[in-house]
């Protein structure tokens, strides 16, 4: 059995406890990287847990972060802190206080070699050895952790083509051209789905979008297991690639969020100067960021986005032309197909240049909003979609929407209230049918005498002419403003 203590005795690995002496003989099932800042939705018990504290950013930040592993059972926590000057002092109190062994990680070994290494002892333990063609695998991981050489070596292993496909159906990578909407097919739930002479097996990993491996042969075997699961190594170590790439993107992010200079951030992001960008906001269920962000970095995939998070929104930034909205509606569809999503809705903005992002911004914004109040679980807006008058009236505070629904719309609202009757539906649909009592009497399905009667009662309340196209325009808005 592979223990805690175990771990700590292997030399090339050079891990120091911290602390937790009393705690290294808990059992460890398997490693697992993850950077969340709350990581209670994915870990489970036995695991160790391998972190590069990306999530750390202030004093605090340790207590809910080493909570969620003592909660789910983890064995052990092992933390570089390279990129935060050591590992803070905090961590290692939270470590301390639930009783989580700390292993300091350091700063000169790669994440790569102690998941090889870590895999190899988890192993040898179950009394199988690695075969000399699961040797080769875990070399082609290690080498070179991209996932193309991985499935080349994976199929010249197995014997048949195999690829790895996400739940929205992109083909993440490949050795050949694989069946059409092979996803479709595949069963929640099950260890592998069989479907046409293909075999279908989830990759693991507690990620917001599912992977999948498969393989062109009905009984994949142990293999395919363990390519399987070092395809899950290796999404983990890119999905650190990405969030480390996220939290250099944070200077521009945080700008576009308060309206702040983005000249020199835009600079140090990695975007093409010369291009449009497009802004997209998402926002996920619990008022989760980070799964709304890694949503949106597997829904955007193919376009590259540079994704981070902010307060309680995620952002998306993507460049050059393309019909991202349309891409991620359809690739949300597949993917509802596979696992109910409870919500998600999603607003974009732009295409703009650098000039312009604050606005496009705004328009994302607005179209996320927008969004949401459709109240459905699953909602895209683009904010080229979005009618002039709607931007208006959305982006007033709330304070003065209410103030002008009042000020406008204050005598009708009150009547309808006393008197039970609905003008204000009235005054709407009239307006909406371009001012024409014959179009708006059908669509009401009253006489238009009826309407007439009540359009001039309505302008009498409100002690305006609803015939004149400036009062018209005022009205209108102010019957938009939802608060």
């Amino acid at each position: 059995m592979t223990t805690v203590k175990t771990l700590l005795e292997i030399p090339e690995l050079r891990l120091r406890l911290r602390t937790g002496a009393g705690q290294l003989g808990r059992a460890v099932s398997r490693i697992y990287v993850t950077e969340l800042p709350d990581p209670s939705r994915y870990v489970s018990a036995g695991e160790v847990v391998l972190s590069g504290l990306l999530w750390w950013r202030e004093p605090g930040d340790a207590g809910p972060f080493v909570a969620a592993l003592a909660r789910a059972g983890v064995a052990a926590l092992a933390a570089s802190g390279a990129d935060t000057g050591g590992i803070p002092p905090d961590v290692v109190q939270a470590c301390a206080q639930h009783r989580i062994p700390l292993l300091e990680v350091p700063a000169d070994l790669s994440f790569a070699v102690i998941t090889e290494r870590v895999v190899l002892e988890l192993a040898a333990a179950r009394g199988r050895e690695p075969s000399g063609a699961r040797k080769r695998l875990l070399a082609a991981a290690t080498e070179d952790i991209s996932l193309p050489v991985l499935l080349r070596q994976g199929a010249i292993e197995l014997g048949a083509p195999c690829w790895v496909l996400s739940g929205t159906g992109r083909v993440v990578a490949g050795t050949a051209v694989p069946p059409e909407d092979l996803v479709a097919h595949f069963v929640p739930g099950r260890e592998v789905t069989v479907h046409d002479g293909y075999a279908l097996m989830p990759v693991g990993g507690s990620f917001a979008v599912p992977w999948l491996l498969a393989v062109a042969q009905p009984e994949p075997g142990e293999l395919a297991a363990e390519l399987a699961e070092l395809v899950r190594l290796a999404r983990a170590r890119a999905d650190q690639v990405r969030r480390m790439s996220g939290r250099a993107a944070e200077p521009l992010l945080q700008a576009l969020a308060d309206g702040g200079p983005v000249g020199d951030a835009y600079a140090a992001s990695g975007l093409p100067a010369d291009t449009e960008i497009r802004v997209l906001l998402a926002r996920a269920p619990d008022e989760n960021p980070a799964l709304a962000a890694e949503m949106l970095a597997e829904l955007l995939a193919e376009a590259r986005p540079l994704v981070g998070v902010v307060g309680e929104d995620a952002y998306a930034l993507v460049a050059g032309p393309g019909n991202w909205m349309r891409a991620a509606a359809e690739a949300l569809t597949r993917l509802d197909r596979l696992m109910s999503l409870s919500r998600f809705h999603l607003g974009s903005g732009g295409p703009a240049s650098v000039d312009g992002l604050h606005g496009a911004t705004q328009e994302a914004r607005h179209a996320v909003e927008l969004a949401a109040r459709r109240g459905g679980r699953i909602e895209l807006v683009a904010g080229e979609d979005i009618a002039v008058h709607q931007l208006l009236a959305a982006g007033a505070p709330d304070e003065l929407r209410r103030s002008v629904r009042e000020r406008v719309l204050g005598p009708l609202l009150a009547y309808d209230a006393a008197q039970g009757t609905d003008l204000v539906h009235t005054v709407r649909v009239y307006l909406e049918c371009s001012s024409s009592p014959t179009a708006a009497a059908r669509a009401l399905h009253v006489h238009v005498n009826t309407l007439r009667y009540r359009i001039a009662r309505a302008s009498e309340l409100l002690g305006v002419d609803l015939n004149d196209f400036v009062t018209q325009v005022d009205v209108y808005l102010a019957l938009l403003v939802t608060v």
